[in-house]
């Protein structure tokens, strides 16, 4: 009973929202709003703008730098006075300010190593990206699929209760008539009152198939949210003509999980060639201009006027005074900035070279490790062309497998449909019992479900084998 409460809620809220429903979402448009809203394509998109920053820097390594500094400092203390040589506390304000330019001439052909790897980079983002859209697309048809086959198991089973509704008051017409036992027409009730548990059920399948989809398209609110009900017909088999060979070979040129491997291998052969390029000499130029001011008054010196000289010793011998000019000394206002800027200012300039001797064996063990991991990248590319190739034949073996089961589906609804209608003709004449007759009707009606179920999962790996074959997500129809 808990059970039935819980599918009849279910059934409501989903025929209530089909009633106030705007729109019925085809495959296509599910596939691209998956496509637009996905978590993992959204940081796939990261990677690939990340990817084009690191090409923007490699591009940037060839570009002579620019920089300029400048700096203002006071040192307040006990320091030496410049004039009188006398030790006193005092505060001193100066400043320097300088631009410097470098450029790398050549670093063992690094920077346009640096500057491929960051292209195939680029490159390797978006195979990454489309792959997760092909897998995004498979996720979305195939949930796609699933609401269809609910949807199409649900009008079959309504089909049957009509028909059972139609028999069950045939059989209660005969009961009053005299011409059937009571236990018929409650066989018939009971086989009526099943098929609405199965339908509440089949309701109910359909609600959580569309929440399930509309889930995968990261929709937040899937209330209203139903798809088209495209017309399938009989599934089209002639991506089987092409043969497991012919698919895997269009799958080796358009399948991105081969593209990334081989783009992953390219990547490893860039990086060796970047580690050994280390081994060689790097030779850079430079310029440099530097100029500096300080608050501090200017040193003057002057003729004293009243004593122009002074003695500073006597000639042995003769006792005459040898003298010398008498210069005074004053700390006057410091020198204009600009001045003081233009007279202080100098340029440097020249080149440096580097030259890798020894460093602990990091250089060497670099080229190690690139060469084990174009080795290991080489054995991860053959692994996944055998696993793509493993893919394909298992898939193309199980799609054959299920068009087997799709054919020998029809042949058995054939055959229960003819019997159904040989026992109804024999119910209907009293010849069979209403058990033998329930019997024969549920065999004819799990011979439906099992033709639908067969040929949706037919389409489904069908589709697969397209995908394969580097179909593009717009040409994907069902």
């Amino acid at each position: 009973m808990k059970k039935f409460i819980i599918c009849s809620i279910a059934v409501l809220s989903f025929a209530f929202a089909k009633a106030q429903q705007t729109k019925q979402w085809t495959l296509q448009e599910c596939v691209d709003y998956a496509i637009q809203n996905n978590i993992n394509i959204k940081q796939a998109d990261i990677n690939i703008a990340q990817a084009e920053l690191d090409k923007k820097d490699a591009i940037g390594a060839f570009i002579p730098s620019l920089n300029a500094s400048a700096s203002n400092s006071w040192n307040t203390g006990l320091t030496q006075n410049v004039v009188t040589g006398v030790l006193q506390t005092q505060t001193t304000r100066n400043s320097s300010y300088g631009i410097s330019s470098g450029v790398t001439l050549f670093a063992g052909m690094r920077n346009q190593y640096r500057l491929q790897r960051a292209k195939m980079s680029i490159l390797a983002s978006q195979y990454n990206a489309e792959q997760l859209e092909d897998n995004i697309l498979l996720n979305v048809a195939n949930s796609y699929l699933n609401v269809l086959f609910n949807k199409e198991n649900l009008k079959q089973l309504e089909t049957q209760h009509e028909v059972t509704r139609k028999q069950l008051e045939q059989t209660q017409q005969l009961v009053d008539a005299g011409s059937l036992p009571r236990g018929d027409v409650l066989e018939v009730q009971a086989t009526f009152a099943n098929e609405e548990q199965q339908i509440l059920a089949a309701q109910n399948n359909i609600v959580i198939s569309r929440i399930t989809l509309a889930q995968i398209l990261n929709l937040e609110d899937f209330k209203f949210f139903d798809i088209a009900d495209p017309d399938l017909d009989d599934p089209s088999a002639f991506i089987l003509d092409q043969g497991a060979d012919g698919i895997y070979a269009a799958a080796t040129e358009n399948r991105y999980e081969i593209k990334i491997a081989e783009q992953n291998t390219a990547l490893a052969e860039q990086d060796l060639k970047i580690a050994k390029s280390s081994r060689m000499p790097t030779l850079n130029a430079f310029i440099n201009y530097n100029t500096r001011e300080s608050g501090q008054g200017s040193f003057n010196s002057f003729l004293d006027p009243n004593n122009p000289t002074r003695q500073i010793g006597i000639v042995e011998g003769t006792n005459q005074s040898v003298v010398a000019p008498n210069f005074s000394t004053t700390i006057g206002n410091p020198d204009p900035f600009f001045d003081q800027l233009s007279r202080n200012d100098g340029i440097s300039y020249g080149l440096s070279l580097s030259v890798p001797i020894f460093n602990g064996w990091s250089v060497t063990n670099n080229v190690k490790r690139s060469k084990l991991n174009v080795e290991n990248n080489l054995l991860q590319e053959t692994q996944a062309k055998l696993d793509l190739k493993q893919n394909i034949y298992q898939a193309y073996n199980d799609a054959q497998g299920s068009r087997l089961t799709y054919e020998s589906a029809q042949k058995a609804l054939s055959a229960r449909e003819l019997a159904y209608e040989y026992a109804q003709e024999r119910y209907n004449v009293g010849l069979m019992n209403a058990f033998d007759f329930n019997q024969s009707q549920a065999q004819w009606t799990n011979a439906q479900s099992n033709l639908l179920r067969s040929k949706y999962d037919y389409i489904f790996k069908l589709k697969v084998l397209e995908l394969f074959t580097g179909i593009a997500p717009e040409d994907l129809k069902f």
